[in-house]
């Protein structure tokens, strides 16, 4: 199917941005709602609170991707699909750890080895597939605050849309673009005080979407293998160096907690819509500084990149002071 450009990128996002409000808003108004958060001693909600908005966000881009016969590669297809089982059932029924694990990784093998075992040596595909396992996982991990992960999503895919154009590749900003669009139906839902959360169904194949597609991008020629990782940086930032702090204190990292930087902001006073607020500046100053770098010299690049690595050293560095003092004055 040969794409209107730009008519399509215009009506695809539009379809996906209803069809996913739409859904969103039944599942939010559904009587006896058959997924639910409710609040404990590590979440930052007071009430529960449907969590099965990545059903209504994943509704709207499936269905847009088939309806304008987005070409997307058929393991990405399946791995999609078994994540979506796995998380919906953690959803619904709850699942260990080593299970999802297992299934996460047996999804992302089949998308690494289908798409990528033609080009590259098998070291290299391990080392990507542990990235997008990592990706999935870590999108889960920063979906704990309200309008946060809507937010990175709507911005993150955005950006890749954007890059895409700007590369000429419009099939490929719109594949992106649906995602976004989608996600933004769900953030006016899930900014704060949200109304509905993403649940596992919706994070873990939202992290997998922003690695894939990534790397999809990169072995298309459209960016370096760093530019997906700045444009998600924020939340591949606080979750890793997180993940490396639980770790060396002999914590298990896979428990759920409050330690991340964006749940202490939030614990500190400055709230979900603040800390969401100072999210996005953070998401699009990234994103935008990526898009830019990559138009180019390698140098310049590079001095973005270790520029970024300065600032959310600066930022953890300053968090981590302030929580000393009001713990040592607490």
């Amino acid at each position: 199917m040969v794409l209107d450009f730009p008519l399509t990128v215009i009506t695809a996002p539009l379809l996906s941005f209803a069809l996913s409000f739409i859904c969103i808003l039944w599942l939010i108004k559904a009587k006896s709602n058959w997924i639910l958060d409710h609040p404990n001693s590590r979440s930052l909600h007071v009430k529960p609170i449907p969590r099965s908005g990545g059903l209504g966000v994943l509704s709207g881009i499936i269905v847009t991707w088939l309806v304008y016969w987005v070409a997307v590669p058929t393991v990405l297809w399946a791995g999609m699909t078994l994540l979506i089982i796995v998380s919906l059932v953690d959803d619904v029924l709850g699942a260990s750890v080593w299970s999802r694990l297992l299934v996460q990784s047996i999804a992302v093998a089949v998308f690494a080895i289908g798409f990528l075992y033609t080009h590259y040596e098998w070291w290299q595909i391990l080392c990507i597939a542990v990235m997008i396992v990592w990706m999935s996982n870590l999108y889960n991990f920063m979906d704990g605050s309200d309008g946060l992960a809507g937010g990175m999503t709507v911005i993150g895919f955005g950006y890749y849309g954007c890059f895409a154009l700007l590369e000429g590749n419009d099939h490929f900003a719109l594949i992106n673009f649906i995602v976004a669009a989608a996600a933004l139906a769900f953030l006016l839902h899930n900014f704060h005080p949200a109304r509905i959360f993403l649940g596992d169904v919706g994070s873990v194949p939202m992290g997998f979407l922003a690695a894939t597609l990534g790397v999809m991008g990169w072995t298309d020629g459209l960016w370096t293998i760093w530019f997906p990782f700045l444009v998600f940086s924020p939340f591949i930032a606080d979750a890793t160096v997180t993940l490396i702090k639980r770790t060396l204190h002999g914590e298990k990292f896979w428990k759920a907690h409050r330690e991340h930087y964006y749940q202490r902001l939030v614990q500190s006073g400055w709230g979900h819509r603040n800390t969401a607020l100072f999210g996005y500046a953070l998401m699009l100053g990234a994103g935008g500084s990526a898009v830019w770098a990559g138009q180019q010299d390698l140098n310049t690049q590079l001095w973005t990149a270790m520029i970024w690595v300065g600032i959310y050293s600066m930022l953890m560095i300053i968090a981590d002071r302030n929580q000393k003092i009001f713990y040592d004055h607490g």
